[in-house]
């Protein structure tokens, strides 16, 4: 059985295509309007809302909930003071990520997990004999992602709890009378914002909304704007830039965090905290064994320019991201690697992507070929790679 968000009554009548996909059983709209680029700048200039309902959900509570928590996440959670936000993964015995998500702390022995994927089971089997009670609220709550460079002031007019919110900070507070949870987090890379709101009470914080925001031209976005905001944040998504290592058959589909470019959560294995893969981690990062690093890659527009154009066309501005895997070449026509995620983006004006190379070519500014087919002809485009995020606002990170 399809089923929907608690915000769907309301955003259905906004969506003037129809369009849907399956998000976890729930309806998410492709797009709302005829062209997803609009929606995109809606997040870029001015402010966009995205409903991240079908995230799974779960209380974690109990004398013992940080302790389990510590022994799953590589990130340590330890480290996160309530009212704070963590982004974090978890990993299989031999280091491989498993799946992603985003941790809140509310108090010392409470914390709510948002993901992509269930963790019911998972988590339950790591309990134990520890005293934590796991409970899967996915059905009470609903979630409003608030998007882009407005969204606070958007948020500012309904609650006086949200201006000072800092990044990865979250408060609790009320919006039309109904206790919410705005947290200064977000998957677009622009400053952004999500309210997790008890079911019952959707649609009258979402009404809220879309009054607060009509003067600063506010309009939902779908998963289409939403996948070509997340390749210029060099956000990863599960099943397109990972695998959950549990669920391929070989090593090619695996990644350790080093290789998916979150070596920035592995500061601190030197200490006495043990989780679920961190002797594998520690070895590879000693031994220097990371088959890959993960990367940008932006294309040479003068030479795609000239591709296109000898080829009697005019060039390729496309800015919906591809659905398959771009192969990568050296100078001398070896495979090197691959692109998990390509496209135009209209901000940055180039076509960029995000791309597993080997080690020794991950330095800014090392230069790979990209196999596009012109024509119905394969033929290479020179790129070269780049850190990541792409694009990366100051207002995304700046203290209120």
């Amino acid at each position: 059985m399809i089923r929907t968000t608690p915000f769907h009554p309301r955003l259905s009548e906004l969506n003037k295509t129809g369009l849907y996909t399956h998000w976890s059983g729930h309806l998410s709209a492709l797009r709302y309007s005829h062209a997803p680029k609009h929606e995109y700048f809606a997040v870029r200039n001015s402010v966009g809302v995205f409903d991240s309902s079908p995230l799974f959900k779960y209380w974690i509570r109990g004398r013992d909930a940080e302790r389990l928590l510590a022994g799953v996440f590589v990130r340590d959670v330890r480290t996160c003071r309530p009212g704070r936000a963590q982004y974090t993964i978890w990993c299989d015995d031999r280091g491989f990520v498993m799946e992603d998500g985003v941790v809140f702390r509310h108090s010392e022995n409470e914390f709510f997990l948002t993901s992509a994927r269930p963790q019911m089971g998972y988590l339950s089997d790591l309990r134990g004999r520890l005293e934590v009670e796991i409970t899967d609220v996915s059905d009470d709550y609903g979630v409003l992602a608030v998007q882009g460079p407005r969204s606070r002031a958007v948020l500012a007019a309904l609650s006086d709890d949200v201006a000072g919110l800092r990044y990865f900070e979250h408060a609790e507070t009320k919006i039309a009378k109904a206790p919410v949870t705005v947290s200064r987090t977000g998957y677009t890379g622009d400053l952004g914002y999500e309210v997790t709101v008890p079911s019952a009470h959707a649609l009258d914080v979402l009404d809220a909304l879309l009054e607060a925001g009509a003067g600063h031209g506010l309009r939902p976005f779908g998963e289409e704007a939403l996948m070509m905001l997340r390749i210029e944040a060099g956000l990863p998504l599960v099943d397109v830039d990972f695998h959950n290592s549990r669920l391929v058959f070989t090593d090619h589909d695996r990644v350790t965090p080093q290789e998916l470019g979150l070596g920035w959560m592995l500061r601190g294995l030197d200490g006495d905290r043990a989780f679920v893969g961190r002797d594998a981690i520690r070895r590879e990062l000693a031994e220097g064994t990371s088959r890959w690093a993960t990367v940008g890659i932006v294309v040479d527009w003068e030479e795609w320019d000239r591709l296109y154009r000898d080829a009697g066309l005019l060039p390729e501005k496309n800015e919906t991201p591809l659905g398959w895997e771009s192969m990568l070449y050296d100078a001398e026509g070896e495979q090197v690697g691959y692109a998990t995620a390509f496209m135009y983006s209209p901000v940055l004006q180039r076509h960029i992507g995000m791309a597993r190379v080997p080690t020794e070519l991950a330095a800014p500014g090392s230069e790979v070929h990209l196999e596009l087919t012109i024509n119905h002809h394969t033929t290479k485009v020179l790129a070269r790679t780049a850190r990541m995020p792409l694009f990366n606002p100051e207002r995304k990170t700046a203290t209120p």
